[in-house]
């Protein structure tokens, strides 16, 4: 199977013929971006922000400050995986299901001299439980400074706050519950099963 050119979401997605269940509304998808945005506290320290969210496919721009940047000048590793990882965990959980990271490789192909940086992420290939995803990094010359690949795990529990879930009602039963998996926090990128990709608590 070729390979789609990043730059678009997908009209489809390997999850419609791999995932039980159907997809999940518009207005369910913009949920999910709009839930993570809000309570990402990491990425809202760094100024990240969700571009565009479809079934499978996610987009994060973030600018490129001196606080952004290592000390010879050019864009931190952690800044380039932190945009990567963003994107990474919209795309796996626009199933409409709490999907945490289980692993991500990262591959630095160049330095990102210059702002902002937009992570695209896109499913590769996905099963009942187990999705791949790779993202690519480019800069703001439109460089590919870095690309990852990432596999994300479902708890086949609903993304708080789903329409189809019970909307406001589900997601604060949803948050409040027992070994639910909150949102807003994660793990390091070596510890599995971490909540929507691999930052730090918050």
């Amino acid at each position: 199977m070729s390979a789609m050119p990043f730059g678009t979401p997908p009209a489809t997605s390997p999850a419609d013929s791999g995932q039980p269940g159907a997809p999940i509304s518009d207005e369910d998808m913009e949920h999910v971006r709009r839930f993570i945005a809000e309570r990402d506290m990491f990425a809202k320290h760094l100024g990240i922000e969700i571009a565009e969210a479809a079934r499978g496919y996610a987009r994060a721009v973030m600018p490129l400050d001196v606080h952004h940047r290592n000390g010879v000048g050019m864009a931190h590793g952690g800044a380039i995986f932190a945009v990567a990882d963003l994107a990474f965990a919209v795309a796996c959980n626009t199933r409409g299901k709490v999907s945490v990271n289980l692993n991500t490789a990262i591959s630095f192909l160049a330095p990102g001299r210059r702002g902002p940086l937009t992570a695209e992420a896109r499913e590769i290939s996905a099963a009942s439980r187990v999705a791949t995803y790779e993202i690519r990094v480019t800069d703001g010359e439109g460089t590919l400074i870095a690309t990852c690949q990432a596999t994300a795990y479902s708890k086949h529990q609903p993304v708080p706050g789903l329409a189809a879930e019970g909307g406001a009602e589900s997601a604060a039963s949803a948050a409040n519950a027992p070994g639910s998996a909150s949102l807003a926090a994660a793990g390091s990128a070596s510890a599995p099963a971490s909540p929507l990709g691999a930052r730090s608590a918050d």
